[in-house]
């Protein structure tokens, strides 16, 4: 009867896996009661890994290629099974694959603002979503850590721990990268490289490699938009303090007309034009280079500047520069110096 089972039992020659396509990280070969002859073949395809795991313990990793089974191409199954002091044939042994090829598109993103810290701006909330793209590097530390015994495990399974992952590390990856945010915010491939080098020593922990990650996009508070546009008309016109007034001139020109064309109140709806716009970007731009720089040639471009200048346009210049102030461009003792310049001309 013995004899009979043994005639029966059907044993295994060729292990490999064709993948379907479906996503799969990890496949157990399907042994059942059957047992791998001594010179089996192994088929290991490319973006592919084996591993053979001994009651528990894991034992031999293959990379592409094709192997016949023996003592010589299964040396840590060998020690495990003392096969030095007798060789059993045919054999048991549990046999995983593992696809190493990139999973692509993955999603990432944050459902509720989040609360990063930054150097400049202290707490700033935020959203970002992208994609990102992963392997597994390590299948040893994939099976231990992740897939374990299961029959198959399919990328949909990580997505949530990974994803997760991404967001935990966005301010380390902020706060690890030395720049402000708003120079990331600009630069989302920036964003990406530091996010992706943040990334990295964690997916490893798992048998991972992250790959191509990209921030797709950054929604930020209003106020801190509107100084991220500002910081990029700066860069636009350059360190140039005159060239700057100017700019800044131009973007208020339209409020001005507006209010001044509506009748609105205030001192800068009722003298601003479009043409007294132009006048007040020269006067703002000479009058701040003299504040500011300071010197015999300073001290004297802003009495020529202010010559002839109607007391409207002297109002309305201490607006502008009351802004300025407020935003910290000007220091409150640059503002008093220039508030008592100008008002010496309305005397």
């Amino acid at each position: 009867m013995a004899l009979m089972d043994f005639i029966k039992k059907q044993f295994i020659d060729i292990i490999q896996w064709t993948e379907a396509g479906d996503g799969t990280l990890a496949w157990r070969f399907p042994m059942a009661d059957m047992e791998i002859q001594n010179g089996a073949s192994l088929t290991v395809r490319e973006s592919q890994m084996a591993l053979f795991v001994n009651e528990g313990q894991v034992a031999d990793v293959f990379g592409p290629g094709t192997y016949k089974l023996t003592t010589q191409t299964l040396p840590v199954l060998t020690y495990l099974k003392n096969w030095d002091k007798f060789f059993e044939s045919p054999f048991k042994s549990d046999v995983y694959f593992f696809s190493t090829r990139q999973q692509i598109d993955q999603k990432w993103g944050t459902p509720q603002p989040i609360t990063i810290r930054d150097k400049d701006f202290g707490a700033v909330r935020l959203r970002a979503f992208g994609n990102y793209a992963f392997r597994i590097a390590d299948p040893k530390l994939f099976h231990t850590e992740i897939s374990g015994t299961r029959d198959s495990y399919p990328v949909a399974d990580l997505e949530g721990q990974l994803r997760g992952l991404v967001l935990q590390n966005i301010s380390n990856a902020i706060a690890g990268s030395g720049l402000p945010f708003l120079d990331l915010a600009a630069n989302q491939v920036m964003f990406a490289e530091a996010l992706t080098k943040e990334l990295a020593p964690v997916f490893a922990k798992l048998g991972l490699l992250i790959e191509n990650l990209t921030v797709q996009n950054v929604s930020l508070p209003e106020e801190l938009q509107k100084i991220l546009d500002q910081k990029i008309g700066m860069g636009m016109v350059g360190n140039d303090m005159g060239k700057f007034m100017q700019y800044q001139t131009a973007q208020a020109i339209p409020k001005f007309a507006e209010g001044a064309g509506s009748g609105g109140g205030g001192i800068a709806g009722d003298a601003m034009g479009l043409g007294a716009g132009v006048a007040l970007g020269q006067v703002l731009a000479q009058n701040l280079q003299a504040g500011l720089q300071g010197g015999g040639t300073a001290a004297q471009a802003a009495p020529a500047a202010a010559a002839g200048v109607k007391p409207e346009d002297v109002m309305a210049t201490l607006e502008k520069l009351g802004e300025l102030k407020s935003k910290g461009i000007l220091t409150q003792e640059e503002f008093d110096a220039k508030k008592v310049e100008l008002l010496k001309k309305l005397v």
